[in-house]
């Protein structure tokens, strides 16, 4: 099952997609098919500053918020978010907030990301993550 970061969901409403990126996700069974209340935020935002805020919103409600399962940052999501963030920063290699917390979700449910930006969740020990729009894996 997958949960989809925003550039990857992203992908739906752009007027050139990645074509492989479709493909693969018009394979995939819709109640396999997940994002984040996390994603909804940042593509909300995105859409609002855009210089066309209306006609994206309207995407994102005609085309994408009907058509995927959107999973909350609950509380086993963020005891999950608070062991990660500790650990990394451990480290010395925190993570930015929204995709600390996205990982965190896909960790509690054990979903593969599928991101444009896979060195963005690297770091994260045992996550699983998939780049359709580029091509690449890193498991």
């Amino acid at each position: 099952m997958y949960l989809f970061d925003t550039d990857a969901i992203s992908q739906v409403i752009k007027r050139n997609p990645s074509i492989p990126f479709i493909r693969r996700v018009a394979s995939i069974d819709i109640e396999k098919q997940f994002t984040t209340a996390i994603t909804v935020g940042e593509l909300v935002y995105g859409a609002l500053k855009s210089n066309r805020p209306e006609y994206f919103i309207d995407k994102l409600e005609r085309l994408v918020w009907p058509n995927i399962q959107i999973l909350p940052f609950d509380e086993e999501s963020a005891k999950i978010y608070g062991k990660l963030r500790a650990e990394l920063e451990r480290k010395g290699t925190p993570l930015i907030e929204p995709d600390l917390r996205i990982a965190s979700i896909a960790i509690c449910h054990d979903l593969i990301i599928i991101t444009g930006n896979i060195r963005h969740f690297l770091k994260i020990p045992g996550l699983k993550v998939e780049d359709w729009i580029h091509g690449r894996n890193e498991n």
